[in-house]
């Protein structure tokens, strides 16, 4: 019992590595993708290490700030501003009203501060400071909305988050595995709204038909109960079946009467045959991004329940769609809702994306293994050339690597993707580790053998107070690395801390009762 007690940071050690292996070689704690399921351990890997897209992009937009709303609601404010820009709609402005200062957005491009400035002025609203960019509100919702639309389409292991920059410069980091970077583009490159418009007769111009579009009958908001894309049993083309909000629902079977889509034995639709110049009946309009995509008319049945009123009591229909592609992109677009910005994707403003292939991520996975063997073994050379005593030299080593070791069980407990940053952290975590342990032997071998438990403790206790003032100087040097959403930095910095934390609580004492157990008598 003694010796346990004397030697419980060892046993410390011991259950840190094997807790770190289970964590590692667990099939409970399996792979989230299938490149990691392949692998012997549960490690993730980051693009760099197994190939995949990366997106950096600012999103597009111009805020005021200190707004007068003049007591008309958010709504009214953004019809109001979106009637003074050209090209732009209601969907293009968001106005928030906040505690502190009201806001105008307008998320479309080409739009300056001076448009900005110009259309508040002219819709009779006062206005503070006009500035590039969007509010932080704007930044957080496009992340959750980016990072739904991932977990949407399958991409599994792909991340989204804000990236700040030192001179406080905002983009959006998005990092997708095994994926190519065309298909993530086309993923998040677009806001994906997604709204039924209803293209109908109006009356004749010299004996000529005149139409006219009524748009957003249903918007995104609007739909619920999002089906998964199916291909149509009754000939070519896809559909999503949807169910609508029982307020909109109303609000359309209404527009589908007055616009005469109602009418007995449905209406049949040539929208995107003939560009609607000849269109001999109605149509409902399927716009993804300001774009038609597809237009189809209204089936007997429903128009039945539509005319009859009965419709709007189980408001269901589906969304019909050319092929299986479009449907599924529609799905993850109305799961997800729309961004309420877009990514600039155009590099003006230090927007990138880049790929990797994953021949190119397996070459990094070795060449990083051999600069970690080279360092090990550079790492060991230098420590028998410095004391010439195995059992000094041996546990330091020994030790040290059982700090990466630890490192890399936690990375994978916890999911953290392995990159090159990282492996740079666990390199600096073995110069630093066998640092530390150098100051023991040193100080512990100062003044030649020693023999007593007594005097091993006191030198080990100096040597420990060196090393813990050392610790905290690092962990404080790294720790704005750490917070700030540095990039590539950010990883590097916090393993490094992890593994100052960890050699001060775990390794560096257990080295301690280590060279006690070999170097002294008294034990």
């Amino acid at each position: 019992m003694s010796t346990l007690r004397d030697n419980w940071r060892v046993i410390f050690l011991v259950v840190a590595i094997l807790l770190s292996t289970f964590a590692l070689f667990s099939p409970t704690m399996g792979a989230q993708s299938a490149s990691e399921a392949d692998s012997a351990t549960n490690l993730q890997f980051g693009l760099q290490l197994d190939g995949g897209t990366r997106i950096r992009a600012p999103l597009v937009g111009v805020t005021a700030e200190d707004v007068e709303f003049e007591g008309d609601s958010e709504r009214v404010v953004e019809r109001q501003v979106a009637a003074q820009i050209a090209g732009a709609d209601a969907a293009d402005v968001i106005a928030r009203t906040g505690a502190e200062s009201n806001t105008v957005e307008v998320t479309i491009e080409n739009v300056t501060t001076d448009d900005l400035s110009a259309a508040l002025d002219a819709a009779g609203y006062g206005h503070g400071e006009v500035r590039d960019g969007v509010t932080a509100t704007t930044r957080e919702e496009t992340v959750r909305v980016l990072q739904s639309k991932i977990n949407e389409a399958g991409l599994s292991g792909g991340t989204v988050q804000q990236v700040t920059t030192a001179t406080s410069e905002h983009f959006i980091l998005v990092e997708v595995p095994n994926r190519d970077q065309s298909d993530v583009v086309d993923l998040v490159g677009e806001r994906g709204t997604v709204q039924i418009d209803i293209y109908h007769p109006t009356g004749t111009d010299n004996g000529s038909r005149v139409y006219e579009t009524r748009e957003a009958v249903l918007t995104q908001a609007d739909f619920t109960s999002i089906g998964t894309a199916q291909e149509s049993q009754t000939g070519s083309g896809a559909f999503v079946p949807v169910s609508v909000r029982d307020e909109p629902a109303s609000e359309f079977q209404t527009a589908v009467q007055d616009t005469g889509l109602a009418q007995p034995g449905g209406t049949r639709c040539t929208y995107m045959e003939d560009g609607g110049e000849n269109t001999t009946e109605g149509c409902l309009l399927l716009v993804v991004n300001g774009d038609v995509v597809n237009a189809f008319g209204m089936s007997g049945g429903l128009a039945d329940t539509m005319r009859a009123g009965e419709w709007a009591d189980a408001p269901s229909f589906q969304l019909q769609t050319r092929n299986t592609s479009e449907a599924q992109d529609i799905a993850i677009n109305l799961r997800a809702g729309a961004l309420p910005a877009r990514l600039d994707l155009s590099g003006e403003d230090s927007g990138t994306s880049s790929y990797i292939s994953p021949s190119q991520g397996e070459s990094f996975k070795f060449d990083s293994l051999i600069t970690g063997i080279i360092a090990v073994l550079a790492v060991a050379g230098v420590v028998f050339i410095r004391y010439g005593k195995p059992q000094v030299a041996l546990p330091m080593i020994v030790t040290g690597l059982s700090e990466v070791y630890i490192l890399l069980g936690f990375a994978a407990a916890i999911g953290y993707p392995l990159d090159l940053s990282v492996i740079a952290g666990f390199i600096a975590v073995i110069g630093t580790g066998v640092d530390d342990l150098i100051i023991i032997a040193d100080e512990v071998m100062a003044e030649g053998s020693v023999t007593s438990r007594k005097v091993f403790q006191s030198r080990f206790r100096r040597a420990f107070w060196v090393i813990g003032a050392a610790a905290a100087t690092t962990i404080i040097a790294m720790s704005p690395l750490a917070v700030l959403s540095l990039g590539d930095l950010q990883g590097f910095a916090i393993f490094t801390i992890l593994g100052v934390i960890v050699g001060v609580l775990v390794t560096r004492p257990a080295y301690g009762d280590i060279l006690r157990l070999l170097l002294t008598e008294d034990r």
